[in-house]
C-alpha cells in the first residue's frame, strides 16, 4: 500500500535501474520487498544514447529500452496494485513510441492503467541552427517539470527521454509536496538524493571500495526517503543484501561530479553543502542541501559517428618483452600498404620474473587503429598483423583472427538556452502541456576555496597504498574522468587536504600528467574531487584506453604508495 496518505510529509521512491542492462528482476524485487510510493529507474548512460538512435534509425518505432517493456510485462499489474507510481526515462530516443508500446501491454494484460510520457528533448533535427553540429542524435537535458504535470494528471506510468538522472526522482517528489519552481533548497535536496539512488546497487555497496566489509551476494537497490523540507533517509528494503552507510552513500555522492556546483536544470545543488549522517543502520540522513537557481542553458548530450575502429593484441612471452614489441610494431606499420589516419599502441607489461604459469609469464601489446574509411581499419589492417606470424618475434600469437572494423561513436556535450528547447507533457488523456524553462536562472562560477585546516604535524611517515586509509570513487564524464576521494576522521582530512594535491596526482597517475586537472576541496565531506580533461579521449565508445569509463582510475590511485603518517596508522588499517 502506498504511504502517501499516511504520512504527507515523506514520499519514498525507490530506484531499480542504474543502466540499460541493470538486474531485470529488480523491478518485481523492489516492488515486492516492501513499502513504495513511486519506482523509478534510470537507463541512459552516454553510450545508450547512441545505441538507440541507432536502433531507431534501422526501425523508427523503437529507440526506447525494450527491457523496460519486458519488466512491465511482468510487474505492471503487481505495481497497480500496490498503488506504485513508476517514472523512468526509459523512452530513449522515442518515448511517445515507448508510451503506445506500454499502453499495448496493458491492454493485453487487461489492465487500466494511466500512461504518460514527457518529450522536447530531441533537438536532432535543429541541430546546426542551434550551433550544434550536424550529430547523429543531439537531446537536451529537460528537468522534472513534466513528470510533475504527469504526475499531477494522474499517471500510473511517466516514462521519458533524455532527462537528467535525478529528475525521475526530483518530479515525483516535486509533485508530491507541491513545491514551488523557486524552492531551490527543496529541489536541490531531491536532486542529491536523486543522484545517490539513481546508480541503483552503488548507493548500497556496489563498486564501492571497502566491498570486503559488505555483504554483495545480492545488493538490495536504494530507497530515497524523501522530507517535503528536502532532506531524505538513504535506505533499502529490509533483509536485502548490501548495505548503506555513510561511506556507500558518499561513494556514490562523489559519482561522476565536476565540482561544488551540481547543475540541473531545475536548480544546482551546492554538494559543499551537504551533510551526511548515520541515522540507524542501514539509514544514512542527507541534510542541509543548498540548492540556487539553475544556469541558463540546458546540457545536450551530442552523439556523432566519429568513424571505424579496428584493434589487434599480440601476446608476448617470457623474456626481451619490450625488444619484442618495439619488433612487432616497426614490422607491422611498414608492412601496412594504407595507414589508418591513428595508430594506438599500448604494451600492458602482465608478466612477472621467474613465473610459475605461461600466463604469468606474458605481456599484452595492443594496436588500436582508427579511421573515417571503414576499408583503411578493415581486413587490410588485420589480416597485414596475422601475416607477421611466422615472421617475427619468438612466441608470436595474437588474442583474436583477423576481422572488418566497426563504428564508433564520439560524445561530445552542447549547451543551449532552455527558452529554445521545448519540454512538453503528453498527460494519459493526450493532453499536450507545454512546461516553461526556469523564469530565473543563475550563471554557473567557481565557488570561493574554502579555508584549510592546519596540516597535521608528523615527523614519521611510510610510503604505502593511499587506499590504506582513503577511499574513492571514479566515472566519466565525455572525455573527462573524475576522481573524488575521502576519508573518515578530522585527523585523515587534516592529512589528506595538504597532501593529496594536484601535483601530487600527477606523480600518481602517470597517464594524467600531461593533462589539465581540476581540484575542488569538499570539507564537509572530508573529500577532494578532481576532473581529468581528456584522458577518455573523445568518450566511452571511442576506447582511448585500457579502462575506458575510467570505472578502475580510483582503484588505481589507491594501490598507489604515498607518504602516510604513521600516527594515522593502527594495525587494522595495515594488516
Amino acid at each position: 500500500m502506498s504511504l502517501l496518505a499516511e504520512n504527507p510529509d515523506l514520499i519514498r521512491i525507490g530506484n531499480c535501474s542504474g543502466f540499460y542492462g541493470d538486474r531485470f528482476s529488480a523491478v518485481r524485487e523492489m516492488l515486492e520487498g516492501g513499502q513504495l510510493d513511486v519506482l523509478t529507474g534510470d537507463y541512459l548512460a552516454e553510450l545508450t544514447m547512441l545505441i538507440l538512435a541507432r536502433d531507431k534509425m534501422k526501425d523508427p518505432s523503437t529507440g526506447y529500452a525494450k527491457t523496460f517493456v519486458r519488466q512491465m510485462e511482468d510487474s505492471l499489474g503487481l505495481a497497480l496494485d500496490k498503488g506504485v507510481q513508476i517514472v523512468v526515462n526509459a523512452g530513449g530516443v522515442n518515448p511517445a513510441g515507448l508510451a503506445v508500446r506500454l499502453r499495448e501491454v496493458a491492454e493485453k494484460l487487461g489492465l487500466d492503467a494511466k500512461i504518460a510520457h514527457v518529450e522536447g528533448d530531441d533537438i536532432t533535427s535543429r541541430a546546426d541552427e542551434l550551433g550544434l553540429g550536424s550529430p547523429l542524435a543531439a537531446n537536451a537535458y529537460l528537468g522534472a517539470w513534466g513528470i510533475v504535470e504527469c504526475l499531477n494528471a494522474g499517471a500510473d506510468v511517466v516514462v521519458t527521454g533524455r532527462v537528467t538522472d535525478a529528475s525521475v526522482i526530483v518530479g515525483p517528489a516535486a509533485a508530491h509536496f507541491g513545491w514551488d519552481r523557486s524552492d531551490y533548497d527543496q529541489i536541490a535536496g531531491a536532486m542529491v538524493a536523486g543522484h545517490i539512488i539513481e546508480c541503483s546497487a552503488q548507493a548500497t555497496g556496489g563498486n564501492y571500495s571497502l566491498f570486503t566489509e559488505v555483504d554483495l551476494n545480492r545488493p538490495g537497490f536504494p530507497i530515497a526517503e524523501i522530507r517535503r523540507d528536502g532532506s531524505s533517509v538513504i535506505t533499502k528494503h529490509e533483509g536485502t543484501g548490501g548495505a548503506v552507510t555513510v561511506d556507500t552513500v558518499n561513494s556514490q555522492l562523489m559519482y561522476e561530479i565536476q565540482g561544488a556546483r551540481y547543475a540541473g536544470p531545475d536548480a544546482t545543488a551546492r554538494i559543499d553543502s551537504i551533510e551526511l549522517r548515520q541515522d540507524a543502520k542501514d539509514r544514512v540522513l542527507v541534510s542541509d542541501v543548498v540548492g540556487e537557481a539553475p544556469p541558463p542553458q540546458l546540457k545536450v548530450s551530442l552523439n556523432s559517428l566519429g568513424g571505424f575502429r579496428n584493434e589487434m593484441e599480440f601476446v608476448l612471452t617470457g623474456l626481451n618483452i619490450e625488444e619484442k614489441a618495439e619488433l612487432v610494431q616497426r614490422q607491422l606499420e611498414s608492412w601496412l600498404t594504407v595507414r589508418p589516419a591513428t595508430l594506438d599502441w599500448t604494451l600492458a607489461r602482465l608478466d612477472r620474473p621467474n613465473a610459475e604459469t605461461q600466463e604469468q609469464a606474458s605481456a599484452l601489446l595492443r594496436c588500436v587503429v582508427r579511421d573515417r574509411d571503414p576499408k583503411k581499419v578493415g581486413r587490410g589492417f588485420t589480416s597485414v598483423a596475422i601475416e607477421l606470424a611466422l615472421a617475427s618475434y619468438p612466441g608470436f600469437h595474437p588474442t583474436s583472427p583477423p576481422g572488418d572494423g566497426a563504428p564508433y561513436g564520439v560524445f561530445t556535450a552542447g549547451y543551449v538556452d532552455a527558452t529554445l528547447v521545448p519540454h512538453i507533457a503528453v498527460l494519459p488523456d493526450g493532453t499536450r502541456v507545454d512546461v516553461k524553462p526556469a523564469a530565473d536562472t543563475r550563471v554557473l562560477a567557481d565557488v570561493p576555496a574554502p579555508e584549510l585546516p592546519e596540516p597535521l604535524l608528523a615527523s614519521e611517515f611510510r610510503e604505502i597504498p593511499l587506499g590504506t586509509l582513503a577511499l574513492a570513487r571514479s566515472g566519466d564524464k565525455g572525455g573527462n574522468a573524475n576522481i573524488g576521494v575521502w576519508v573518515r576522521t578530522d585527523d585523515e582530512w587534516r592529512w589528506l587536504v595538504h597532501a593529496l594535491t594536484t601535483d601530487e596526482l600527477r606523480r600518481l597517475l602517470p597517464e594524467a600528467a600531461s593533462l589539465p586537472i581540476t581540484r575542488t576541496v569538499l570539507p564537509r565531506l572530508r573529500a577532494v574531487n578532481f576532473i581529468i580533461e581528456g584522458l577518455l579521449g573523445e568518450g566511452v565508445a571511442y576506447n582511448a584506453r585500457f579502462d575506458p569509463q575510467a570505472k578502475g582510475l580510483a582503484e588505481w590511485l589507491r594501490s598507489r604508495h604515498i607518504e602516510i603518517p604513521v600516527a594515522l596508522l593502527n594495525e587494522e588499517n595495515t594488516r
